[in-house]
């Protein structure tokens, strides 16, 4: 049995911070059964009996029942040594166990003891005696133990009372031990349930659970920034810059009830271990009020009203109690992304302590812990609604930036022009940097994901898209370590797939890497691939795209949306796909239809020509041998079949790579040894794959090609393709002033889209 209770708070609280009521479970209360004498048990609406059917080690209890008795409600034990003879001063947490072992606080020769309490306190002993009454001496053994709990929290300091006496063998008074008691209510909360409210004591707030039924709280990495000029990340200031930065980082909320202070000596410090804090800070706030006129208002704006509780530099500090029934705000911040080193779990924990002398350190007698886990970087794949789309501005793109201009008008979404004193001449903007996003139940924004391939380009990211409420990532990598490959035309995701019974409802990350026994192919750099195998929520696939000059995969495979099977199309460059396409215009008389007529500074090429260079279709057949390769990958990795796939005819042709000229004479004889001639792929006309999604519309690269009746054979059969999808195709000419330097439509663009509805915590890993 459940019950569930839910106090609203004040409207003026946010949502977060609002006060919901979590009651664990019904009240229990042990029952003794015996078998010679019947029973007349009284039981209280709410409450529950619990018997021992097989144990002989019973529970004797005395004083006011509390939920929980000696159940595994109470979560908090904790061992007390009892002196006789003194009076001890002792704080009790509600919802925790005193443990006092008799036997060793009690004076020599006891024989038996007696334990009485003011009403509110409530005491159990074990092992039970054979036959006693609330008024007899009970007999001392070597394993006697007393348990004491209370269930409310004291209106002033030692305001209850427990005492033990100890009796020799005739029952003679030989000392008594006396503890004034003072209880508290502590509870660490944080919104454990995911639903946007801190609630209280939520029990499952100590661990962390993937899946619509798990728990835990979630902490978003603070990578935006408040400031428009002198920026950087709001995580890399260890100071709250602005109030405005407060819903970036998860509200925590240090819930007390109790007398107006703690007993001398005593207090709350909250602390967190050395490794969790290179990942997470805590701040507070300094005020337990809401501000309610305007001056207050302007005042809590500043830095001193947020103080700093933990960092890697504050690894534990005392916190505030504040009396009476109160609560703290605090917030914390994330600093980091999960990585190789770092699953993203952190705890934080709020320990009471207890002194014991002057000079000694005190001892903590009651911690509470929670348990956060960092929000995952999350990338967003063709079939997600475009928010805006951004392309490079240069001196000799003026067609390609019309023709994207027309394109994203049509489509009703934003474009972003990066101009040249931006980007340097620098015009590949997907190359750059991936867009991607955050999410929390109490706040969500995109972040950007900076490669390790600094161009020219390399400050957009920070300098034009970092800002509020739109964050900031990077990997650095040895600049030995880097190649083509760790441009972002290399990295992409997969629409939502469910493989083998396996649901990936976020899709899978796709990067491209060398050929598993190649020797000197180029890979994605290791601090990249380990960034986003770390994230978890889209498990990668890694595809081989090491044997393109370039070595992307967007080369060679796109995802565009459709409205049947599984709400998508894997499309495929298919070189046998453009020699069948070029064998027909052959058959139907179309032979001497040229590619790249009217073409300023290219030569034409006729279907003939083309179909008789022997050299080529060899090459193309080692192109497709590679497509085929991924083709098998991604039908297991993403449970596709082949009507999932659509081949587009697109033909490649092999190229010498060159190679850079020695940095240091000793190591030129061995650079030559390994300097033997490479050829890797790239297009032989616009490479339409490389296209840009946006809805039903897609902008594709203008092939081209030869023209029948008036049309390029290779657009209609494009055309024919897509519509049948329900998308609409226009072709864009970027010939001059991107395919000619090895791009295309989607390399030198890039779309920002809408989150996911599907929310990752609910992933079930």
């Amino acid at each position: 049995m459940f019950q569930v209770t839910q106090t609203v708070s004040s409207p003026e609280l946010p949502a977060f911070l609002q006060k919901k009521r979590i009651v664990a479970s019904t009240y229990h209360r042990t029952c003794r059964l015996d078998t010679t004498t019947p029973q007349s048990p009284l039981l209280v609406i709410g409450t529950a009996l619990k018997a021992n059917l097989h144990s002989r080690k019973a529970i004797y209890q005395f004083g006011s029942p509390t939920h929980g008795g000696r159940t595994a409600a109470m979560i908090h034990p904790r061992t007390l040594r009892v002196d006789y003879g003194v009076s001890t001063n002792v704080v009790c947490v509600v919802n925790s166990e005193l443990n006092v072992n008799l036997s060793r606080s009690a004076p020599p020769s006891s024989k038996f003891f007696s334990v009485k309490c003011t009403p509110n306190v409530r005491y159990s002993v074990t092992p039970q005696p054979k036959a006693t009454s609330d008024l007899s001496p009970i007999p001392l053994e070597g394993n006697s133990l007393l348990f004491i709990s209370m269930n409310q929290a004291s209106q002033h300091e030692n305001d209850s009372k427990l005492s033990v006496r100890y009796y020799g063998e005739n029952k003679e008074a030989l000392g008594q031990a006396i503890l004034h008691l003072t209880a508290v209510e502590i509870s660490l909360d944080v919104d454990a349930d995911r639903d946007g409210i801190v609630e209280e004591n939520n029990p499952n707030k100590g661990s962390w659970k993937w899946g619509a039924d798990g728990h835990g709280a979630i902490v978003l990495v603070n990578c935006d920034s408040e400031r428009t000029y002198l920026k950087k990340p709001d995580s890399e200031e260890d100071r709250i810059s602005r109030v405005s930065d407060l819903k970036d980082m998860s509200p925590m909320v240090l819930r007390t009830k109790g007398p107006a202070r703690l007993p001398d000596g005593y207090k709350l410090t909250m602390h967190i271990s050395q490794g969790d804090a290179e990942s997470v800070r805590v701040f507070r706030s300094g005020s337990t009020q809401v501000p309610t006129n305007t001056l207050r208002k302007l005042f809590s704006s500043f830095v001193k009203d947020y103080p700093l509780v933990l960092s890697s530099e504050v690894l534990s500090q005392e916190v505030p109690y504040l009396g009476g029934e109160a609560e703290m705000n605090l917030y914390v911040e994330g600093l980091r992304f999960p990585d190789k080193d770092f699953d993203g779990l952190i705890s934080i924990s709020l320990s009471l302590l207890e002194p014991i002398c002057a000079g000694l350190p005190e001892t903590p007698i009651f911690t509470d812990k929670v348990v956060f886990r960092v929000a995952p970087w999350i990338m967003t794949p063709n079939t997600l609604r475009p928010v805006e789309v951004f392309v490079c501005s240069t001196s000799d793109n003026y067609q390609f930036l019309k023709g994207m201009t027309n394109l994203v008008a049509k489509s009703g979404y934003k474009l972003k022009v990066c101009h040249e004193y931006v980007n340097r001449g620098d015009r590949w903007m997907q190359d750059e940097l991936e867009f991607g996003y955050i999410d929390s139940p109490h706040q969500r924004f995109p972040v950007v994901l900076d490669s390790p391939r600094d161009g020219d380009l390399q400050d957009f990211p920070y300098d034009e898209l970092l800002g509020p409420d739109f964050g900031y990532v990077t990997r650095v990598a040895h600049m030995k370590d880097v190649s083509s490959l760790d441009s972002f035309g290399n990295l992409e995701v997969s629409p939502p797939v469910t493989v083998n019974g396996k649901t990936f409802p976020l899709g899978r990350i796709i990067i491209g890497v060398a050929f598993p026994t190649a020797t000197k192919g180029r890979n994605m750099t290791k601090v990249v691939q380990d960034f986003l195998w770390a994230q978890k929520v889209q498990e990668p696939i890694a595809l081989f795209s090491d044997w393109l000059l370039v070595g992307h995969v967007d080369e060679f495979m796109t995802f565009v949306p459709a409205h049947d099977r599984k709400g998508f199309r894997l499309l495929l460059a298919s070189p046998d796909a453009g020699y069948k396409l070029f064998r027909g215009l052959q058959n139907d008389g179309h032979g001497q239809a040229k590619l790249f007529d009217g073409l300023k500074g290219e030569k034409p090429q006729t279907v003939d020509d083309i179909l008789a260079d022997k050299s080529l279709q060899t090459e193309n057949n080692y192109v497709q041998s590679c497509i085929d390769w991924n083709r098998d990958v991604l039908k297991r990795e993403l449970g596709l079949d082949d009507d999932d796939i659509i081949d587009l005819p697109i033909l490649f042709k092999l190229v010498r790579e060159e190679h850079d000229e020695p940095s240091d004479e000793e190591e030129e004889e061995e650079e030559e040894e390994q300097r033997e001639p490479q050829y890797r792929a790239v297009a032989y006309y616009p490479d339409m794959v490389n296209m840009i999604v946006l809805g039903k519309n897609l902008g594709i690269p203008k092939p081209f090609g030869p023209k029948v009746n008036g049309r390029c054979a290779l657009e209609a059969e494009m055309c024919s393709l897509m519509e049948g999808l329900g998308l609409s195709c226009t072709f864009i000419d970027d010939y001059a002033s991107y395919h000619k330097l090895l791009g295309e439509v989607h390399c030198g663009s890039n779309v920002r889209r809408e989150p996911f509805d599907f929310k990752w915590w609910n992933l079930e890993l």
